[in-house]
Order: C-alpha cells, then structure tokens, then sequence
C-alpha cells in the first residue's frame, strides 16, 4: 500500500505539472523564438522562479546532502553563500549585456551573438558543440538521481532503470508540448513549492529527533569533526575553486544563459539578481543541514545511496515523504525541460541552420528542435543506465567543463580587442586542459588545492588575452555592435 501511495503522489504530481505544460502549448505561437525564450517578455518573478527551478537539480537535492552527510556542513557556505553571490554577480555582469545584445538584435543562443559577434560559423559551432558535451552529463545526472530517489523510496520495487525512465519520458513529453512558456510557468509552481516542503521537511525532522540541539549532540557524538569549520575536504583552497568553477559554470549554462536573454525588461533582470543570494540560501540551508545532521541520527545509508530519501522515510509519514521526493523530481524535471529546451536550439541554430541548411523555415525549426529533444533526452537516458560517476563527480565535471567558457566570453563582451583567433584559442586551449584532467594522467587534477577546472579558467583567460594581443581582427568582425551605443534606444 505504501509503495502504491508513493508512486501515485509522485506521478500525481508529475501529471500536474504536464498539464500546466498543455495550457501553455495553447498560448504559445508556433515560432522559434516563442518555443525558445517566450517571445522575450518573463516577469520578475518568473524570471527568478525559472532560473531557480533550472539549477534545482539532482546535484542540489541528493549531491549536496550527501557531501554534507560524509564531509559536514560547510557545502552550505560553497554553494548556499558564495556560488550565490558569485552567480549573482555574473547575472549582471554577463547576463545584463547579454539581455541588451538580444534586444537589439534578437539573439537567442549563446553561439549565436558570439559567431555574429567575431564572423564565425566555426566559433559558433564550436560553442554549441562544447555545450552540448557538458550538457549530456548533466541531463543524465537528473535521470540517474530520478532512478535512485525511487529506488530507495520503495525500498527497490521499483528498480532503478524504471525511475530513470519514468522521468525521461516525462521530460520529452513536457518539453515537446509546453515549450519555454511552459516551462517557466511550472518552474515557477515547482520552485515555490520545493522552499515550503524543504523548511517543513526540515522541521519535521527536528521535531522528531527533539530539536536542533539534540541533533547537533547526536552528530557531535558521531562526528566531532563535522561541527569544526574545514579538515581534510574543505579546504579553502578546494572551497574556492568549487564555488568560482560551479558560479561561472551556472552562467555559461546553456538554460540558464538563455534566461538572460528572456527577460521582459531591464527592470525584470536586475531585480531578478539582486534577490538570487537570498533564494539561494533559503533552499541549500534546510536541505543541507538535513543531510549533515542525519551523519548523527539513527539512518542507515547503503553505499551509493543518497541520505535524503532515507532521513525523510524514517521521520515523516509516507505520505510527505513521497511529496518531497516527487517535488524533487519535478525540480529534477525542471533542470532537465530546460536543458533539453536549450540544447535542442544549440542544434538547430548553431549546428543544422549554419552548416546544414541556412534557410530554414520557423516552422520546419520548431519541429527540428522538439524532434532533438526526444533524441538528446533517449540518449542520457541510455547513458544513465550504466552509471558512470556519482553524482557529484558528473555535476561538478559538468559545472567545470561549462565554466572554461565564461572567461573568454567575458573578455568578448568588455574588450573591443578581442579577437576571432583569440576566443577561438582561449577555448579551445581551456577546454582541452579540463578535459586532459579528467581523462589523463598528465594533467593533474589539483595544484596546490586548486582544481583544475579553475586552473583551466585561468589558462582561457591568458590564451585569449595573449593571442587576441598579438593578432588582427578580421575584416567581418562586428565589434561595434557590442561597444557603440548599447542600450540607447
């Protein structure tokens, strides 16, 4: 019965959000750029609440609580504190020129205004390419934290491979259907929701074990270690480089960077920003502290089961704990629509209309990008199957691989010296660092404590400072576009 009651919960709530997604499909005009970024015109709230919703994923509901079960709470102060602020600060820093350059010129990916911006169809394949790598991994971590959320809920009656599946196919459908609109009005409902349960989870939790006191005890006695501020894990070098690599990797994000080009006004993007820390730190608290005081209560965690389902089980009725995990699930769904959404117009805009056909109609790209969609999500899911990393090994590769992007966009959107072979190397270069990290021996992993994945941010920024320095621009570059009188209307 209780495994029934879990299941019609959390498809219940999958179905609430699908059909949020078809009232959408009925307002949403038959066009690309209504498909991809809802004709330009999200609110203040929305805006904020679909970005939220975008990065509330497997990584922040089953990775963070996990890290802090095993390395204490200080994943609170990396992600919760200073990601917060770090992203924040690119919203405006990149996201606000971005919204200024897709004003004008109606921009919708990240490749495009670059390969615009230098000339280049190659630099702009080559930045959906890159994009659509790191994009894999972190759509398939949501499907391998669906399978694992369901399997341990039900105590294995429904098997990994099920749960997987069951949120693929959700996902292909609701991003077929609902398009951006439809995704922003759900993330909206998912992200509000996933705040109330989390702070009631949290307090059920508490009252249960006799207060934060008692539980703080309990992890003290189990864990002294925990209650002291670094050790061994959290060091601050390994501090700072996690939440500079994961705040660059957030805005170089192929859903989240297209938010900024959504926005309805000046007004909508700067309020949005200046209230994220805040958002931020409401949710990473409870959900965090939970999986560091479970270290200390009475739980069993299997190896390479995540600490949330098991705390919310053996607290809260069966009830509230399917509710959470279902709204997980659907925050899981809500990175994953949106990635699925982005990389679809990664493909048809960077990749089939540059290189394969130029004069595709609106309609003919419409059906493109919902046909990449089902063909990007089956794909992840096949890859979820085998279960290459957990899921904080797959987030963080993904959050890194992103982040050696942001620094040479960055120097293309505030120096006009900036040229095509620069950005061109500065990527290529960073890129190719990163990865010789994750897959070789010759490139370490580490330096001191610092990642490598910010070393090769570092090394991005060098390459395309340095070559743009010492070579000409090409006679195709737009360089004004970007520097002369942006944002007079």
């Amino acid at each position: 019965m209780s495994v029934a009651l879990q299941l019609g919960i959390i498809v219940g709530y999958l179905l609430l959000a699908l059909a949020v997604g078809l009232v959408a499909y009925r307002t949403t005009d038959r066009t690309a750029e209504d498909f991809y970024l809802a004709s330009r015109s999200v609110g203040t709230v929305v805006l904020l609440f679909t970005t939220f919703a975008t990065l509330l994923s497997a990584f922040t509901f089953f990775a963070g609580p996990n890290i802090a079960y095993r390395e204490g709470p200080e994943w609170v102060l990396v992600m919760g504190l200073m990601d917060g602020i770090v992203f924040a600060i690119l919203w405006y820093v990149v996201g606000y020129k971005q919204w200024l350059l897709g004003r004008r010129y109606e921009y919708v990916t990240l490749g495009e205004m670059l390969g615009d911006r230098f000339g280049s169809r190659r630099l702009r394949g080559l930045v959906a390419g890159i994009s659509l790598l790191w994009l894999f991994p972190y759509v398939m971590l949501q499907q391998v934290g669906a399978g694992t959320a369901l399997q341990a809920l039900t105590d294995g009656a429904v098997p990994y491979a099920v749960g997987a599946g069951l949120i693929t196919a959700f996902m292909i459908l609701y991003v077929v259907v609902a398009g951006f609109r439809g995704i922003a009005w759900t993330d909206t409902l998912q992200g509000a929701f996933m705040l109330v349960t989390t702070w009631i989870a949290l307090a059920w939790v508490l009252a249960a074990v006799g207060g934060p006191g008692a539980a703080t005890a309990a992890l003290e006695a189990e864990a002294a270690d925990h209650l002291a501020l670094g050790g061994d894990f959290y060091t601050v070098q390994w501090m700072l480089s996690t939440a500079i690599t994961i705040g660059f990797g957030v805005a170089m994000f192929p859903q989240v960077n297209q938010r900024f080009f959504a926005a309805g006004s000046e007004a909508v993007l700067k309020r949005s920003f200046a209230l994220w820390p805040l958002l931020c730190v409401l949710l990473f608290v409870p959900s965090f502290l939970l999986g560091a005081w479970a270290r200390g209560l009475d739980v069993a965690i299997a190896e390479g089961e995540n600490v949330l389902p098991a705390v919310l089980a053996e607290y809260t009725p069966v009830w509230f704990a399917a509710l959470v995990i279902a709204g997980a699930m659907a925050a899981m769904m809500s990175s994953s629509d949106s990635m699925l959404l982005s990389g679809s117009s990664y493909f048809t805009r960077d990749l089939y209309r540059p290189f394969v056909e130029g004069s595709v109609s609106e309609r003919r790209e419409d059906l493109l990008a919902r046909l990449g969609v089902v063909g990007f999500a089956t794909a992840a899911f096949v890859g979820s199957l085998v279960q290459p990393a957990t899921l904080f090994e797959l987030g963080d590769a993904a959050f890194s691989g992103f982040a050696q992007l942001a620094l040479p966009v960055l120097v293309a959107l505030y120096w006009r010296r900036t040229t095509r072979a620069g950005i061109t190397a500065g990527i290529l270069a960073s890129q190719a660092f990163y990865l010789s990290s994750l897959f070789t021996a010759v490139v370490p992993s580490a330096y001191g404590g610092w990642t490598a994945g910010l070393v090769g941010m570092g090394l991005g920024l060098v390459v395309t400072v340095g070559v743009s320095a010492v070579t000409t621009p090409a006679a195709d570059e737009r360089r004004a576009i970007y520097f002369d009188g942006l944002g007079a209307d």
